[in-house]
């Protein structure tokens, strides 16, 4: 998962978009929190020797990959539930998720060797299917084209300075909105997901405990975050594992199984080819005005996500750079949007770093060889889509209930002594939730930031981006109310 969807946090801001940092010490080996300014060649990273001057084995790093794995794995369940109300059918997008997985892993490893996971983000996947796709009607080959252009844009900022002014320049309020917005919005489809939230005559009820289903769903529900606090391994995948073997004998009320097995387990997978290169550039164009602000949209979420990402998980391991800064930073940012387009090539919604990637380092991992055993694993996965797309929606709605709480941590991060450090990001989050429109979320946080700010007469912090973001925003509802 990828719970620090969008936001980084305060501390994390000031020393984003610095350049790489690092030294050696006077015998070669790395100082604790001080790497070199780029990886050694690949050839001597690995190495027994080059693993013993980065503090590891190469049977720590294994173990680190192993433990990694199970944390992030999860994904190859969810964001194929999450994403096929887009068109595409599970067993394809489990394919999908379990191939972008490994090349966007392997990437990390290679090019940053860093040992850090990447995978279809979790809230961007939300926005991706529910809002571009469904609520706005977007073709999917036009959507993944929005990924597209973000991944390349992002990557142009990853390889020059301008990604250290836009951090500095984006108002963070806003930045908070966005991803408790998306924490509440993901809560809420797990909720849906299983049942426990219904829609009726008198507005959204909860789901009748007269259903088994239902019932099996409240109790995955409760004991989840129990296993979570007992820091039990992998235990989102093992949530979603024992709710899917107990729906085995678990039935709805109409008496239909909620999990039934399949013929085989394992399988050769069907490599989806019909959603490679699905891209429809010249729709994107036609519709540019509607498009251009969602494209803003991931490219911001992307970009603070990932850094703010980076930072804790690599500052779990002692392997950040010179006060704070991430190690080997430009590589790193390069490999998560190099992912992303490659990923919209291949037919998946944005790719980013997992913020799960912790585990694995508090296991011991220190390289990109940690990443490179994650890259593997999720290649042998490709031959369980049986097995995976067996799993009924039902089954991962308590993990998307809890990834989304653990989502809304940014909270503290509310500044609740001025105006305009509290009222955009809670406003944000009410209309994420209530009205699923996540766009609409964010035109309102930034219009209010800026007008707060404007009535407390503090010009500085209405800077050239939040401006220019303000008149996009603009344009789209104008645009939006035109086209309807």
């Amino acid at each position: 998962m990828s719970p620090s969807d969008g936001v980084a946090t305060a501390e994390s801001r000031m020393v984003l978009g610095q350049p790489d940092e690092g030294e050696l010490s006077p015998v070669g080996l790395i100082v604790p929190g001080s790497l070199p300014v780029r990886p050694p060649p690949l050839l001597r990273r690995w190495t027994r020797a080059g693993l013993g001057r980065a503090g590891t084995t190469p049977a720590r790093e294994f173990v680190a990959g192993l433990t990694t794995f199970g944390a992030v794995s999860y994904v190859i369940v969810v964001n194929p539930a999450i994403v096929t109300v887009a068109g595409p059918d599970v067993r394809s997008l489990i394919v999908i998720t379990a191939l972008v997985s490994m090349l966007g892993t392997l990437i990390m490893a290679l090019l940053a060797d860093l040992p850090v996971a990447l995978a279809p983000g979790m809230g961007m996947n939300a926005v991706f299917a529910q809002t571009i796709v469904v609520k706005m009607g977007v073709p999917y080959p036009t959507a993944l084209v929005v990924i597209f252009i973000s991944g390349a844009l992002f990557l142009g900022l990853a390889v020059t300075r301008w990604r250290a002014r836009i951090m500095q320049a984006f108002p963070e309020p806003v930045l908070i909105g966005m991803q408790g917005g998306l924490g509440l919005f993901i809560a809420y489809l797990g909720l849906a997901n299983g049942g426990l939230v219904v829609n009726s005559a008198q507005g959204p009820q909860f789901g009748s405990m007269h259903d088994p289903v239902v019932m099996l769903v409240c109790v995955g529900v409760l004991l989840t975050p129990v296993l979570l606090a007992a820091r039990v391994p992998a235990a989102l995948l093992l949530s979603i594992a024992a709710t899917a073997a107990a729906g085995l004998f678990v039935s709805h009320a109409g008496g239909k199984p909620m999990t039934a097995l399949p013929a085989r387990y394992f399988d050769l997978p069907r490599i989806p080819t019909e959603q490679f290169l699905n891209l429809d550039f010249g729709d994107y164009f036609r519709n540019f005005g509607k498009l251009l602000p969602i494209t803003f949209y991931f490219l911001i979420s992307g970009f603070f996500y990932t850094g703010s990402t980076l930072i804790t998980v690599l500052r779990r391991g002692n392997l950040n750079g010179r006060n704070g800064t991430i190690v080997y930073e430009r590589r790193a940012y390069s490999a998560d949007a190099v992912a992303s387009v490659l990923g919209a090539a291949l037919g998946s919604c944005a790719v980013g770093a997992y913020v799960e990637s912790a585990a694995g380092v508090e296991a011991g991992g220190r390289t990109g060889l940690t990443a490179m055993v994650v890259a593997v694993l999720f290649a042998v996965s490709l031959v369980a889509w049986p097995l995976i797309g067996a799993i009924p929606q039902e089954a991962t709605a308590p993990a998307l209930v809890i990834t989304g709480i653990l989502m809304l941590d940014i909270v503290a991060a509310v500044d609740a002594t001025t105006p305009e450090g509290m009222i955009p990001p809670l406003l944000m989050m009410l209309v994420s939730v209530v009205t699923s429109d996540l766009m609409m979320a964010l035109c309102l946080g930034c219009f209010v930031y800026s007008l707060i700010v404007i009535a407390r007469r503090q010009w500085q912090a209405l800077t050239p981006m939040v401006i220019g973001l303000d008149a996009i925003l603009g344009i789209y509802l104008v645009l939006m109310n035109v086209t309807g």
